[in-house]
């Protein structure tokens, strides 16, 4: 059977390291060894032994993990090599072939490509920018149904930057539970709020709920490749089994440096890092905006570091994204690879300069295709 590749990944695999400027990446400019770490955390992580880790995480990171759930043990955590790790192995480890599941559009495809590969059924909830990318909560109910096996959703979603409402999160829960399905909260960019308080997580609001985080969104230390998974300790120890197979454990140092960034002083401190810089990155795309003769428009983001931007021409997104990025060297992220064309995902979490140089970059690519 034909494979579904990655494509979002794939592309930025394959020029993230050519351009002068990428802008198709979904965090912010990350934190640097120092900005992270004082002399006597220094020393520690140079006291760090390089043997086997514990295989679900050490017990510290689990315990600090736990400590951001209501009523999570360490019981209920299993970290794992970043957020993609941890879901892949929940969809490994939930689904089978001609399983239903139901993924949101615009949206991050991963979920999306690998329940196609594992030879699902796969519907998608699509979201219109007419409507402020608002989850249509009743066309959910109305494509979910007994064979419904799985609902996937991104909260904040990447890469729209909509936060669902705690009532839309408690109608998903009611349309999950009445059918008895998973379902699969990726919560990678909570902490990522631009005007408003840390979006509750799904965890502890329906029995039958996996959520997954990991700390290169909020906290900008995608470096660690470090993320975790919150579910029952049944299912917990299932996905143990997978990640054994998989990678054996997470990177001894990463977890060490993870425990770290996760104490409380350094978690607030990397939060309050994060939103600074995509405040800024966020005000400076705006203002951009206005000057290009509504050649762009924006429906402003709640959340996140990026920006899912509408451009008004007529040329399919890849084809804009290739002609930006040979012309002026930016690396921007097709909106088609996220399911919506006529779109271009921006990241903005950077320095103000290297915002400001970039997308003057990008207007002068779109004026020149469309002139």
């Amino acid at each position: 059977m034909p494979f579904q590749p990655f494509e979002l990944e794939h592309y930025q695999s394959q020029f993230e390291r050519t351009v002068e400027y990428n802008l198709a990446d979904s965090s912010v400019q990350c934190a640097r060894m120092p900005e992270l770490l004082n002399d006597s955390e220094a020393q520690e992580l140079l006291r760090t032994g390089l043997s086997y880790p514990e295989v679900n995480g050490t017990g510290l990171l689990r315990q600090r993990v736990a400590g951001l759930y209501r009523e999570a043990t360490p019981g209920n955590i299993l970290v794992t090599v970043g957020a993609s790790q941890a879901n892949s192995m929940v969809c490994s480890t939930i689904l089978k072939p001609s399983d239903e599941v139901i993924v949101i559009t615009p949206g991050y495809r991963q979920v999306w490509g690998l329940a196609k590969n594992l030879r699902c059924r796969v519907k998608e909830v699509v979201l219109r920018p007419e409507d402020h990318w608002k989850l249509d909560l009743d066309r959910l109910a109305t494509l979910c149904t007994p064979s419904t096996k799985l609902i996937s959703v991104v909260n904040p979603n990447n890469p729209t930057g909509t936060i669902l409402s705690p009532g839309e999160m408690r109608r998903i829960i009611q349309i999950c539970a009445k059918h008895g399905c998973w379902l699969h909260a990726d919560e990678v960019y909570c902490g990522t709020e631009l005007a408003q308080p840390e979006t509750p997580s799904f965890w502890g609001g329906y029995d039958k709920v996996i959520c997954v985080n990991s700390l290169s969104k909020a906290y900008g230390l995608a470096g660690l490749r470090i993320g975790w998974v919150v579910a029952a300790p049944g299912v917990i120890e299932a996905l143990w089994r997978r990640h054994e197979y998989a990678v054996i454990a997470a990177s001894g140092p990463s977890m060490k440096l993870a425990e770290i960034a996760l104490k409380q002083d350094k978690r607030k401190m990397l939060l309050h890092r994060q939103k600074k810089l995509s405040r800024k990155g966020h005000k400076i795309l705006q203002d951009w905006i206005q000057t290009q003769n509504g050649a762009f428009s924006i429906v402003t983001p709640q959340a996140t570091s990026i920006a899912f931007v509408r451009y008004h021409a007529d040329v399919p997104s890849f084809e804009l994204a290739e002609h930006i990025r040979e012309t002026n060297s930016v690396l921007v992220a097709p909106g088609a690879f996220l399911g919506t064309e006529h779109h271009l995902r921006i990241a903005v979490g950077y320095q103000p300069e290297r915002i400001t140089e970039a997308l003057n970059r990008i207007g002068a690519s779109v004026c020149d295709l469309v002139a």
